[in-house]
């Protein structure tokens, strides 16, 4: 895929994209719109599964979602800020020149969450800066607005969208991550193995219930959003 992209989102490690807007992601799929997911890092760290089956199951969650999927070889805790990262983002962000990018949330009980967040925030700035890399030969974007989900937290959202025809897909593409989802005896004991699926479905009903839907999944907006919509509903 070397064209312009209607969604570019970013994670840390695969399965952060699916548990934070899977869900959004498999909707603006089904509208016919470009999108690509892009992991920082291999997950080499992982308590549980090898690279090279994390690798299988994120494609196999990436086709059910019915987006595209790359991954850059970021080390796993070991995301700082460091410029030669901030470039890499910075290539794929010039590469395929999207409209919206999107984040995981700053604030998140695992430091390379919050960390993939701000070094995602300063390539997105930087990309579209014209002389900020104009040797390299891709010519500067600009990215229309930055979203940013939430893995872990449970935060108050700036906007919610409603994903209650796609909370199933949502949970398909979780559980494809069979190694870090699924409990046995040969796995290591981690908070993903004990109900965290059904804490996520939990946290996407609460989000839901609060704007009268089923399911839905929160955002925060660095910018407030223009709603060309009637607030009366008329």
């Amino acid at each position: 895929m070397n064209e312009t992209i209607d969604i570019l989102a970013f994670g840390a490690h695969a399965d952060d994209v699916e548990i934070g807007m899977g869900g959004t992601l498999a909707k603006y799929a089904q509208m016919g719109k470009k999108i690509m997911i892009c992991d920082l890092t291999k997950a080499e760290m992982s308590s549980n599964g090898t690279v090279e089956r994390r690798i299988e199951e994120a494609n196999q969650a990436a086709k059910i979602l019915g987006v595209e999927r790359m991954s850059l070889n970021l080390p796993d805790r070991g995301l700082y800020m460091k410029e030669e990262y901030i470039q890499e983002i910075i290539t794929v962000i010039r590469t395929y020149k999207p409209t919206l990018v999107f984040a995981p949330y700053t604030v998140d009980r695992h430091p390379d969450h919050g960390n993939a967040s701000r070094l995602v925030e300063e390539a997105v700035f930087s990309a579209g800066v014209r002389k900020y890399m104009e040797n390299v030969g891709l010519g500067a974007h600009r990215v229309q607005n930055v979203y940013f989900y939430m893995i872990n937290g449970f935060h108050k959202p700036d906007f919610v969208m409603d994903i209650s025809a796609f909370m199933q897909t949502k949970i398909d593409s979780l559980k494809a991550y069979e190694s870090q989802f699924v409990k046995s005896d040969a796995t290591v004991d981690t908070p993903l193995v004990n109900g965290y699926i059904e804490t996520v479905e939990a946290r996407e009903r609460m989000f839901g219930k609060e704007v009268g839907v089923t399911y839905a999944e929160g955002f925060m907006s660095k910018k407030p959003l223009l709603i060309n919509v009637d607030l009366l509903g008329e």
